[in-house]
């Protein structure tokens, strides 16, 4: 484990970039801009080095937010650092080639993070004695991640299958990936873009179930948690 807790009395910088300070509403932030920036950007290969890259920070981010060793954190940066750039170098082939290995790294960093942010939360929760906003925020964090490393997910079958992944469109951007994907997993469900064979049905089944089951179960205990903290302290 990395520094001990976080000292009643540590300067605000630090509480903002410490484990029990407020590091999670900042992870919360990375993970917001790399969502953004992937849903704006056009599908080239320039756009998904970057991606690579943001998702390679917010593994590290993730790491030390959540208190893992310093080793694995290194370790995990050493790896980002090779994913970057063998991705490019695949990138540099032909484009196909450079869409399916791109999302496989991506949705590779985002499935690393989740299972050290719960790890992180599960940590906080048991040293503060309770939740609080900095629980929600982490809890927010695997909800965003998990929604991205779908449709890494899709993107993958999109880019090594013959058939287009969408009954409405041929092919498709990690853009349009993105928003089935959150779409899916709200139950939002528009209709304007539908997966078109069984694979890519059974995978959107199986994040629309996780996705209410996290809202209704994880989300929902944290808020009725969050409530009752909030109520003692106040007595």
């Amino acid at each position: 484990m990395q520094d001990s807790t976080l000292p009643a009395e540590a300067p605000w910088w630090r509480r903002h970039l410490h484990r029990d300070g407020y590091a999670y509403g900042w992870l919360l932030l990375l993970i917001l801009g790399s969502l953004i920036f992937q849903l704006g950007a056009p599908d080239t290969e320039w756009a998904r080095i970057v991606t690579i890259v943001l998702q390679s920070v917010t593994l590290v981010a993730a790491l030390q937010v959540s208190g893992m060793h310093r080793w694995i954190v290194r370790a995990a940066g050493a790896v980002a650092v090779l994913a970057t750039l063998s991705t490019l170098i695949v990138s540099l082939g032909s484009s196909e080639v450079g869409e399916g290995a791109g999302r496989a790294v991506g949705l590779m960093l985002v499935l690393l993070a989740p299972p050290s942010i719960v790890r992180g939360i599960l940590r906080q929760v048991r040293t503060a004695g309770g939740v609080s906003i900095r629980t929600m925020f982490g809890v927010l964090c695997v909800y965003l991640l998990i929604g991205m490393g779908y449709a890494f997910a899709y993107g993958i079958i999109a880019a090594t299958g013959d058939d287009p992944f969408f009954a409405q469109i041929h092919g498709g951007t990690q853009s349009d990936f993105l928003y089935f994907s959150f779409t899916t997993m709200t139950t939002t469900g528009y209709g304007d873009l539908t997966a078109a064979y069984d694979l890519g049905r059974s995978l959107a089944i199986s994040e629309a179930l996780i996705g209410q089951i996290y809202l209704l179960t994880v989300v929902a205990l944290v808020v009725g948690n969050l409530a009752g903290t909030r109520r003692r302290t106040a007595r």
